[in-house]
């Protein structure tokens, strides 16, 4: 619409966009939109206690609510496009039905041998991956409890590697599509042996083609950890944990979003004491150093402040994830001293301290406070804080424009480990003036 002298017949504009409408439908209240803008306006409006209601007629649009496609107003814009040297809107596809999945899912699960059932698996994800509206369709035709009956398969899992990548893709992908209550059922009815299943996968993906089947499987582990009940939460295998760190962690392969499904995995774990204790086991603190002195490498090589800045920015969330695990580890004394031991560990969290987010702020400085009080050889640790930069770091926090509760733990760190940094230069004079001890 490069020409503005065209006048646009109004009835070829969406009611919702104003632009001209690309797949035409009808709604039951008799009022033709575009079908993505009426598609997005009810999965944004409807709630699982109201209907949405028609955007002109103001009169109730359930979710469900069949979209009539109107090929007549279709083809007429179509000419119309053609006649006015407008770029021609291409014919829609037609939606995808559900008895097409249906048979989909049925060749899947019922092909003999399960390497055979690859072809319909491949089709499947495709078809996900093409649109919202596709994923929809798939979950409502139950694809969920099939994939996850595939993941749970040994045989499936041992004679089809790539088909272990699909059907993982295929499950996250119609995950937010199928309803909470049936994604709960699911994962509590196989909560076990899905979650065996999910570490077995990950300890068989070794190669760097198969970092996507990793992803994938770490993504999945963290949803059903999310859903998990507390009996199987409390009972979590160490090989688990020992896989995360092993597998995502460590890994110089996996990726970001790996990771960050790991960290959230492994956070989600964190209230149960023994879990704790197996994730401080698995070297998960050594594994958490490790990544931030990788991240501030990567900052520091981007060449130029914008790139460093972007750089920060994309690691933000995992940064936070990180230093939230980092400080309910360290509430055990076996955390701390994992922390006091890595040569780099009380360096990196006075770094990142300041840096990063109020988030990774409020954790950087309870990591340093509980070190502080509660690790052993007391004095070796209050003088590596002052070597690392930590106390500086905690003056700092003191200065700058952080939340009052942040300052005052600041504060109380200071002033209970005063006599031992007193003589430190780096302890303005005017702190120990305002806050005696």
């Amino acid at each position: 619409m490069e020409d503005l002298e065209i006048e646009i017949p109004h009835y070829f504009l969406c009611p919702i966009s104003l632009q001209i409408m690309k797949d035409p439908v009808t709604a039951i209240t008799g009022i033709t939109y575009d079908r993505d803008s009426i598609e997005q306006w009810l999965q944004n409006s409807s709630t699982a206690t109201a209907a949405a209601v028609c955007p002109v007629s103001k009169q109730p649009l359930p979710r469900t609510a069949d979209l009539t496609p109107n090929h007549t107003l279709r083809r007429l814009i179509q000419a119309w496009c053609t006649l006015n040297s407008v770029n021609r809107i291409p014919t829609p596809k037609s939606p995808l039905a559900k008895p097409h999945v249906t048979k989909l899912l049925r060749e899947i699960l019922h092909h003999a041998p399960p390497s055979g059932s690859l072809h319909a698996l491949l089709k499947l994800d495709s078809l996900a991956s093409e649109s919202d509206r596709n994923r929809a369709t798939i979950a409502d035709a139950g694809a969920a409890k099939a994939m996850v009956s595939l993941v749970l398969n040994p045989e499936f899992r041992t004679a089809s590697a790539g088909g272990v990548e699909h059907a993982l893709r295929v499950l996250n992908l119609v995950w937010n599509h199928t309803p909470e209550t049936t994604t709960k059922l699911l994962v509590r009815q196989n909560e076990g042996p899905l979650l065996h299943s999910l570490t077995w996968i990950l300890n068989n993906s070794n190669s760097n083609s198969q970092q996507n089947q990793t992803t994938q499987a770490m993504c999945l582990a963290n949803r059903v950890i999310a859903y998990a009940s507390a009996s199987l939460l409390e009972r979590i295998e160490p090989e688990f944990f020992r896989t995360i760190v092993v597998r995502i962690l460590e890994s110089r392969t996996a990726s970001k979003q790996a990771r960050r499904s790991a960290l959230q995995a492994l956070v989600e774990a964190c209230p149960w004491g023994a879990n704790r204790a197996k994730i401080v086991e698995a070297d998960a603190i050594h594994a958490l150093i490790e990544l931030q002195l990788d991240q501030m490498s990567s900052s520091a090589s981007a060449g130029s402040k914008v790139g460093a800045v972007a750089a920060a920015a994309g690691e933000k969330h995992a940064t936070e994830l990180a230093f939230d695990l980092l400080a309910r580890l360290c509430t055990s004394a076996d955390g701390r001293e994992r922390l006091v031991g890595h040569a780099a560990g009380l360096a990196v969290v006075a770094k990142r301290t300041l840096r990063v987010s109020a988030a990774t702020d409020d954790r950087a400085v309870q990591v340093l406070g509980m070190v502080a009080r509660y690790a052993a050889g007391k004095e070796e640790v209050l003088t590596e804080m002052l070597r690392v930069g930590a106390v500086t770091k905690l003056c700092m926090v003191m200065q700058a424009d952080c939340a009052a509760y942040l300052k005052e733990k600041a504060r109380g760190i200071l002033r209970e480990h005063s006599a031992f940094w007193n003589n430190s230069p780096c302890i303005a004079v005017y702190l120990l003036t305002w806050y005696p001890r």
